[in-house]
C-alpha cells in the first residue's frame, strides 16, 4: 500500500493497473486489496485509494487515466466545454467529462456514460498541462465547442474571460473573433439560401 499512495498522491488518489505493473504490483494483488477494501475500482483499469480525500478534479483525472489505461493512446486531452471549465472561462457546464483521443485510437467498446468521446489527431502545440492534467489550450478549446455547439454565445463569452484573465494575447483574441464572425457570416448565407430554396419550391 505505502507504492500505491506514492503512485496516487499526484493523482487524487487515483492509479492504473498498468502503473501498478510498472512498479511489480499484479492485478491478481489489486483485485484482493480491492475485496479488503483498501482499493476502490472506478472503472476498467483505474483504481482509487478507498478513503481517499475527495478532490474537485478527481473525475477529470479519472477521464484521462481510463484512456490511457491497458495501453491506451497517451496523446489525449481534456476538450471542449470542459476545457473551457477548467480554465474558468464561460458559464459552460458540461453534464460530461469531454475527451479528446486520436481518430485512429482503438478505444474500448463500452466506455463511462460521464465520459464524452471526442476524435481528432492533436498536435503537441494544442495540448498543455493544467493542474498536471493534459487539456486542449485555450484557442483549440473555443474553436471546438464553436464546431461542436454552434454556440457562438459560449465562443464570444471565453475569448472575453480569457482576455480579461491573459490566456489569451489581444492578437490572439482578436484572430479568434475574426473567425467566429466568419462561422456566423457562413452561418447566415447558408440559412438564407435554404430559406430562399424553400420559398421557391412552395412557389412552384
Amino acid at each position: 500500500m505505502d507504492e500505491l499512495f506514492a503512485l496516487a498522491e499526484d493523482q487524487d488518489g487515483l492509479f492504473t493497473s498498468k502503473e501498478a505493473r510498472s512498479l511489480g504490483i499484479q492485478d491478481s494483488v489489486l483485485v484482493r486489496l480491492r475485496q479488503r477494501g483498501r482499493l476502490e475500482r472506478m472503472s476498467r483499469g483505474v483504481y482509487r485509494i478507498a478513503h481517499y480525500p475527495a478532490e474537485r478534479l478527481a473525475q477529470y483525472r479519472e477521464a484521462v487515466l481510463w484512456a490511457r489505461a491497458s495501453n491506451g493512446p497517451e496523446r489525449i486531452a481534456l476538450s471542449h466545454e470542459t476545457a473551457l471549465l477548467l480554465y474558468g472561462i464561460s458559464d459552460v457546464n458540461p453534464p460530461r467529462v469531454n475527451l479528446t483521443v486520436p481518430a485512429s485510437a482503438r478505444m474500448r467498446r463500452v466506455h463511462p456514460k460521464w465520459i464524452e468521446l471526442h476524435r481528432a489527431n492533436l498536435a503537441t502545440e494544442d495540448i498543455q498541462l493544467n493542474e498536471g492534467m493534459p487539456v486542449t489550450t485555450v484557442e483549440r478549446s473555443i474553436l471546438d465547442v464553436l464546431a461542436t455547439t454552434r454556440r457562438s454565445d459560449f465562443a464570444r463569452q471565453a475569448i472575453a474571460d480569457a482576455l480579461r484573465k491573459r490566456l489569451l494575447s489581444p492578437s490572439q483574441a482578436g484572430a479568434l473573433r475574426k473567425r467566429l464572425n466568419r462561422s456566423a457570416s457562413a452561418t447566415t448565407v447558408s440559412t438564407n439560401a435554404g430559406k430562399v430554396k424553400a420559398n421557391e419550391s412552395s412557389a412552384s
